[in-house]
């Protein structure tokens, strides 16, 4: 299975935690204290912190999982083309009627007077065919509300609460691997040398 390339930027504050954690075992204080500056401890846990990705590869399946299952947990989003199709089913019909009511009106009030008959005729076509348009308009309306309405329905609240329990657990399993399998070790195998008892510290290289 493939691997991660290394940790995302927003999990880099476990990494941390985790690091100060493994840098407080009694084990590690112990042979850092040998150092009275601190500076021992400032090396180590700046060496550790830029081999992150290194160090997070002992936990890479854990983190793969816990990846995708916070993938799933996160809630729909609705696009902006889907919010521009939404915005025009429902104001098109209404434009469309205020429109046709209004030509209906005019050229219907025209041939009352019996002035420009022919121009009445045609205001009169073209508040129908608004109107018209209208009435196809709204159910194409209709029936994108309700296909919006069925996408964007998304989980219930204790499928979304689940979903979250569940990236939680994930999140937790990649801790523990990353700080038993990653940052102990490698803490260890890279602490300094401790002087031997009856050794000055100072003349140690």
């Amino acid at each position: 299975m493939p691997t991660t390339s290394g940790i995302w930027p927003q999990d880099r504050a476990d990494f941390v935690d985790l690091l100060h954690r493994a840098l407080d075992d009694r084990d590690v204080r112990d042979a850092l204290r040998a150092d009275p500056s601190g500076e021992s401890a400032l090396r180590l846990r700046a060496r550790a912190l830029a081999a992150a990705d290194e160090i997070a590869a002992a936990a890479d399946e854990e983190y793969r999982v816990y990846l995708a299952v916070r993938a799933t947990a996160r809630e729909p989003r609705s696009s902006a083309g889907s919010t521009g199709w939404l915005l025009l089913a429902v104001l098109a019909p209404s434009v469309s009627a205020a429109a046709g009511v209004v030509l209906l009106l005019i050229g219907y009030g025209v041939g009352l007077w019996g002035l420009a008959p022919e121009f009445a005729a045609s205001v009169r076509t073209a508040g129908w065919l608004l109107t018209g348009f209208a009435a196809v308009t709204a159910a194409a309306g209709l029936l994108t509300l309700l296909v919006t309405a069925v996408r964007g329905q998304g989980p219930r609240p204790t499928q979304r609460s689940t979903a979250a329990a569940d990236a939680e657990a994930a999140r937790q399993r990649w801790r523990r691997a990353l700080l038993e399998r990653g940052l102990r070790p490698y803490l260890r195998r890279h602490l300094p040398d401790t002087p031997a008892p009856d050794q000055d510290p100072r003349t140690v290289a």
